[in-house]
């Protein structure tokens, strides 16, 4: 993410790559889905959930066919370096600097047209080399476009290692205090704490949460000093018990509103809670950041656009079965933001070992995760500041950057352990920006560029189904939109507390 071109690393199939893009999806965004839907209305919820996930389909056709136009300026690159060796051997007249990318505009111009298309054939588009959103941003977008990139991937990267470091201390601050409090069985039964609570003595749940965020930054903030890298066994992993969780929470809810026990009774309809709905629902949908790592390894990228779509239905089908069956078995105020605290309830689940499973569900799966976000972000911000043949002093380099990563979040997590409005705020603003305005603008730069460098004649193989320039104007005016209708909402919501 940090840019530049790495390995493609092992193929695999579409359907393994199918795979992967849904794991990646749906993850900690769909635990705060059932809250968001019971506090908007079940109609408003699903309508927007439809139009969302459509338009994060859009755009992940854009950015699959931006790889496609990057692959292939690359290739065009490599292709006038060898052709201009080869002039040099024979006439050494050329300058290495003529074969740069950007220099890609006058030699289309001065090319004959039919050369220049007997180069960009349908080959050339293959995406064959991982081109992280970082590298396509500066190969398509001037510097500023390339900074507003990187500014809106930081942003939303300290967004998630918020979330993180408040989810898990919120999911041991909920089931230790219970247990300790001689009433495990009423987390998830409707019963509201005040953070001023008594958890184990003297110490109040608040000083509970906060202690357990301390332990949390103490063991897994070091590792944004370092490298790491999620394995593959960690991968199956955190996979298989997240998919035991979700299934579960499933069942169980199903099995109550099956024997007449279910609570809900939602709304149609509540406009107050469609901004937190809002940002939920596109950070749930998030995966514009990491298609390069997984569109690329895929052996068979013909239909990968349909392959897409299909994932997207799978998981708007999932999104709304898990809410859905959320807001008909529990009542509203009943419905907690990690979606899991709800289970660890007695009466909905008689089995202590399955109640503790899911109420510290999110401590293992984010775990894991945390510290290979905080490294993301942390090389984000050294490519940002990095210069053309400059190194970083030990300090700056080891130290500063790590710190810079990890302390806005933690502060963050300290302050406010509200996890619907941190998911919300996150997908309302830098969510919209990765999922919606990024993807449009390089869709657009890149035709443009592609046009310029290979002539107007030139169609690329991995084209997004919606190619008439009316969609990514759409997409800006819906994305721009967006922006105003949260501020707003925030504003007017403020003034009237």
């Amino acid at each position: 993410m940090a840019g530049g071109i790495t390995d493609t690393g092992e193929l695999y199939s579409p359907y393994v790559g199918l795979v992967y893009m849904f794991n990646l999806i749906v993850g900690t965004g769909a635990l705060t889905m059932p809250k968001a839907f019971a506090t908007a209305g079940w109609l408003v919820s699903l309508v927007l959930l439809m139009f969302l996930g459509f338009m994060s389909y859009m755009t992940t056709t854009f950015v699959v066919e931006a790889m496609a136009a990057a692959n292939a300026q690359l290739r065009w690159k490599r292709m006038e370096k060898r052709k201009d060796d080869e002039d040099e051997d024979s006439s050494s007249g050329v300058s290495d600097s003529d074969v740069l990318l950007q220099d890609g505009y006058e030699r289309a111009e001065t090319r004959p047209i039919l050369s220049v298309q007997r180069r960009g054939s349908a080959n050339i588009f293959e995406i064959t080399e991982r081109v992280e959103m970082g590298q396509m941003a500066s190969m398509f977008f001037n510097k500023v476009g390339v900074n507003l990139f990187y500014f809106c991937i930081i942003i939303y990267l300290y967004g998630d290692l918020a979330i993180y470091a408040a989810a898990v201390p919120v999911s041991l601050m909920q089931v230790t205090c219970s247990v300790t409090g001689n009433h495990s069985c009423s987390v998830g039964d409707g019963t509201k704490y005040n953070d001023t609570d008594k958890c184990w003595g003297p110490i109040r749940r608040i000083d509970a949460y906060r202690l357990y965020l301390a332990a949390f930054t103490l063991l897994l903030g070091p590792f944004t000093f370092f490298n790491v890298q999620k394995t593959k066994y960690l991968q199956i992993m955190t996979s298989l018990m997240r998919w035991i969780a979700f299934i579960l929470m499933i069942i169980l809810a199903l099995i109550r509103i099956s024997r007449g026990q279910a609570e809900g009774h939602p709304s149609m309809a509540q406009l107050s809670g469609i901004r937190n709905l809002f940002g939920v629902c596109v950070y749930s949908f998030m995966c514009q950041h990491s298609l390069p790592s997984l569109i690329t390894p895929i052996s068979k990228k013909k239909h990968v656009n349909k392959l897409v779509l299909l994932d997207y239905i799978l998981i708007l089908a999932f999104y709304s079965l898990l809410s859905f069956t959320a807001i008909y078995c529990f009542r509203n105020d009943t419905l907690m933001d990690m979606y899991t605290l709800n289970f660890t309830n007695c009466e909905i689940i008689s089995v202590a070992f399955i109640r503790y499973f899911l109420g510290l569900f999110p401590v293992f799966t984010i775990s894991t995760n945390f510290p290979i976000i905080a490294v993301t972000l942390r090389n984000n911000w050294k490519t940002l500041f990095h210069r053309e043949g400059g190194t970083y002093p030990w300090v700056v380099d080891r130290i500063v950057f790590p710190a810079i990563t990890l302390i806005p979040p933690v502060l963050v997590a300290f302050c406010t352990h509200d996890l619907e409005s941190l998911v919300g705020i996150t997908g309302a603003y830098a969510g919209n920006g990765i999922q919606y305005l990024i993807p449009a603008f390089l869709a657009y730069c890149s035709r443009k560029d592609t046009q310029l460098v290979f002539g107007s004649g030139t169609v690329n193989k991995h084209l997004s189904p919606f190619r008439h320039s009316f969609w990514i104007v759409f997409v800006l005016i819906w994305g721009f939109s967006c922006f105003v209708f949260v501020t707003a909402n925030i504003v007017l919501s403020e003034s009237k507390l």
